[in-house]
């Protein structure tokens, strides 16, 4: 594990179980945006970088980092996956982007109808105010 921390010493500050984590560190369970939440709290990074898909990093992590505990990141890792591990992890980065646009597209919606409901309450049209 990064920074030298065993599966049971992060699965322990986690608060979870060591087969929980380890299932997790080895790309075998699906994580919930929660859960890499804490485990970027744990070790000490932002959790967008447990979402970089750059080459060296991916949603589970390798044993045998090299980052130490003042890089604070886990950009120096080696990542060695398979390649239905690449393609599963693929799969859920284009899940993660799809409701991540859906969720901007909602948002531009929305932030049109609050404009129009100021402009409404601006120009006056909206009604006399309640007494």
């Amino acid at each position: 594990m990064c920074k030298g921390w065993t599966q049971e010493a992060l699965a322990e500050k986690l608060g979870w179980g060591v087969n929980t984590y380890a299932k997790i560190e080895r790309g075998e369970s699906d994580v919930k945006l929660d859960k890499l939440k804490q485990i970027a709290e744990a070790i000490g990074i932002d959790v967008s970088e447990l979402l970089d898909l750059s080459e060296k990093t991916v949603f589970n992590f390798a044993e045998n980092c090299t980052s130490s505990l003042a890089q604070n990141s886990l950009a120096h890792c080696t990542i060695l996956l398979s390649e239905s591990q690449c393609a599963h992890e693929l799969e859920k980065a284009r899940l993660v982007t799809a409701h991540r646009d859906k969720e901007i597209e909602w948002l531009k919606e929305e932030n049109g109808r609050l404009k129009e409901m100021v402009a409404l309450l601006s120009s006056g049209s909206a009604g006399p105010a309640p007494r």
